[in-house]
């Protein structure tokens, strides 16, 4: 397990492409192509990337949709560590 915690890929979506270009949620998600909802969603945590958002960042910033779904996988497979203990699952041999 990484012993760091990555960001979600909206915090990285937010500091490293709107901030910086001086982007609003609103003009943004209008650029994806999506609600305004949806993208504040993941901006702030509450959604994750999907393989098809990945592909609308990919256009939007000349980004590659494999960085933003490893980003998203990251995130997502560290958190799912931390819980490795409390998981019941009991080790397959072959016979």
């Amino acid at each position: 397990m990484k012993t760091h915690n990555p960001p979600h890929p909206g915090e990285v979506l937010k500091k490293l492409c709107l901030d910086p270009m001086g982007l609003s949620v609103t003009e943004t998600a209008q650029s994806l192509g999506v609600s305004r909802k949806t993208l504040s969603g993941i901006i702030n945590g509450r959604a994750g990337i999907s393989p098809e958002m990945a592909v609308r960042l990919s256009l939007a910033f000349g980004t590659s949709a494999e960085s933003w779904l490893s980003h998203q996988l990251q995130y997502d497979l560290w958190h799912a560590e931390k819980g490795r203990k409390r998981l019941r699952v009991t080790r397959l041999t072959a016979a």
